[in-house]
């Protein structure tokens, strides 16, 4: 392998009732993925549980978990064992009426690098995460771990260039985006649901060549009430090629190497970053301009 190729895996699964169940599913799938050479694995959004957000009740706060706590104490004896680093996205208690959508990053030596609060909140039909989730307040991040330096922003996330291009800024050479997306039942046709699934695939991709880094969806699958999530995780190169995609249905760890030198490659031939007018961006900080 290329001394700045780095082989990562994205875990797509269905989620049991159980969080314990899903926990050990996750760990099974995480130890496969090392079996097979990766060095970073993604968990889907909310990986030990089923999308509660689809309704409003006050029973699925129970779910909730310190970060640290037991899910990621778990986590860093696997991370540690198999030299392995973790994107592993829970549902954060911060105290007793306080709660984040979040992702703990762990390093392949089994250390907590720390956490990304998910910053944009949707409220959708189905998708009502404004009663459950405080925005994040950690800023953009990105973390260096043993085998490349990452950025994690979670599932709506996905929709905003402002947020990739600080992820990117701040150093990331992957933008790690786990994810809980998939269509209502009945809600539209095939041609207009295929149509989603292909914006979801193209804003991200954009994300990749205007930043000219590696973009990793990880999404889940399975049916849950009305929801039916369209799986379809992916990764694109710098270039906003999709180099590797799961299929819409099936479990699956989807595995693809990263060769990082490209990105100076692509930077250098396409040269976004160095042409921004950042003296001109004052007016993104307002909510609308007249």
């Amino acid at each position: 392998m290329h001394a700045e190729t780095v082989r990562i895996a994205l875990v797509q699964t269905a989620c049991e009732v159980e969080p314990e169940a899903n926990l050990k599913k996750v760990c099974q799938k995480i130890v496969e993925s090392a079996s097979q050479g990766a060095k970073i694995v993604c968990l889907q959004e909310l990986f030990t549980t089923r999308y509660f957000c689809r309704t409003e009740e006050y029973t699925p706060f129970d779910l909730s978990e310190t970060v640290p706590g037991p899910s990621t104490d778990v986590l860093r004896a696997i991370a540690a064992e198999h030299e392995i680093v973790i994107v592993a996205p829970l549902f954060e208690k911060r105290t007793r009426g306080l709660y984040h959508n979040t992702a703990a990053v762990i390093d392949a030596d089994g250390s907590y690098l720390g956490k990304y609060r998910k910053m944009h909140i949707p409220d959708d039909p189905g998708f009502y995460e404004k009663f459950y989730f405080t925005p994040g307040d950690l800023g953009y991040k990105a973390f260096k771990t043993r085998y490349a330096t990452i950025g994690v922003l979670i599932c709506w996330d996905q929709w905003y260039p402002e947020a990739a291009r600080l992820t990117a800024l701040k150093g990331a050479e992957i933008l790690f985006y786990p994810t809980a997306i998939g269509w209502v039942s009945g809600e539209a046709s095939e041609e207009a649901r295929q149509s989603q699934l292909q914006a979801w695939r193209t804003v991200q991709q954009s994300h990749a060549i205007a930043n000219g880094v590696y973009v990793a969806a990880a999404n889940r699958v399975g049916t849950e009430g009305e929801l039916n999530f369209w799986g379809s995780s992916f990764v694109s190169d710098p270039f906003g090629r999709i180099i590797a995609a799961a299929n819409e249905r099936s479990e699956q760890i989807l595995i693809e190497d990263c060769d990082l030198g490209k990105i100076e490659y692509y930077r250098s031939h396409w040269p976004f970053l160095r042409d921004r007018r950042i003296e001109t961006y004052g007016e993104l900080q307002k909510r609308y301009v007249t």
